[in-house]
């Protein structure tokens, strides 16, 4: 089953001040150059996020470290458009995405990116196969492509005997699993994963990090992700590590 395959782990790099990520390098996807992201609260400016910097390279598996507040999940959020910088620029696949309009970046996020919550964000009154079908049809993928796209995902995380199992009958590991047969149904370049091991014992967030290294390896998407669990860092291709809104 795919998801027992697991590379031996290596010992993860960590961001320092001198890494200057540069646009258009080599087999870079994803660059971010001096983000800055700040709300008004009240009369007062609230800093959240301070000069990123940082780059994702294609099928690497990268980890944003920090406590809740640290501000990785608004970094999260900037990285797939959900948010825009209020200062710097994001790069994503060849384009300066950060400055794209509201239609482009969903245009944009629709066929080249995919999602993961820690809260699994699945349908309950479907299936997992309708679950996949449904993400399919979200973006526009051609029926003629579902039937065999489908239980094709539901392997490749290792649920092709769940698949028509609804969420409510399935654990909270084989639930995530669904949400990243989801994720990378339409064939995304990257997955944004927000806390995706949050609400897993330790022995689903290693399946969980299997699955991860299995589809980097098979669908050549690269991953980043949002964790405070130290445990699962070991499998990280590059870890970077905030705190108040910055790398340290």
């Amino acid at each position: 089953m795919a998801i027992t395959e697991q590379k031996e782990p290596q010992p993860h790099q960590t961001a320092t001040e001198s890494d200057t990520p540069e646009q258009g390098h080599g087999d870079t996807l994803l660059t971010v150059n001096q983000v800055e992201r700040s709300f008004q609260v009240g009369g007062n400016t609230l800093q959240v996020l301070k000069g990123i910097q940082m780059e994702v390279k294609q099928r690497q598996l990268v980890m944003l470290k920090g406590r809740s507040g640290s501000g990785k999940t608004t970094l999260l959020n900037c990285l797939g458009g959900l948010d825009t910088p209020s200062k710097g620029e994001i790069w994503f696949n060849g384009q300066l995405f950060s400055k794209l309009s509201d239609d482009e970046r969903t245009l944009v996020r629709r066929k080249k990116m995919g999602f993961i919550f820690q809260a699994f964000a699945l349908m309950p009154l479907l299936s997992a196969y309708e679950n996949v079908e449904l993400s399919l049809r979200m973006a526009g993928t051609p029926r003629s492509e579902w039937k065999d796209r489908v239980p094709e995902c539901l392997e490749l995380v290792g649920l092709e005997k769940r698949m028509h199992h609804r969420p409510f009958e399935l654990s909270g590991g084989e639930q995530q699993r669904v949400a990243i047969a989801k994720a990378i149904a339409h064939k995304p370049v990257l997955l944004l994963a927000d806390e995706p091991t949050a609400e897993l014992d330790t022995g689903m967030s290693a399946q969980i990090m299997a699955v991860f290294q299995n589809i980097i390896r098979t669908e050549n998407v690269s991953i980043c992700m949002t964790t405070h669990d130290p445990t699962i860092l070991e499998v990280a291709d590059h870890v970077y590590e905030m705190v108040d809104g910055k790398f340290i």
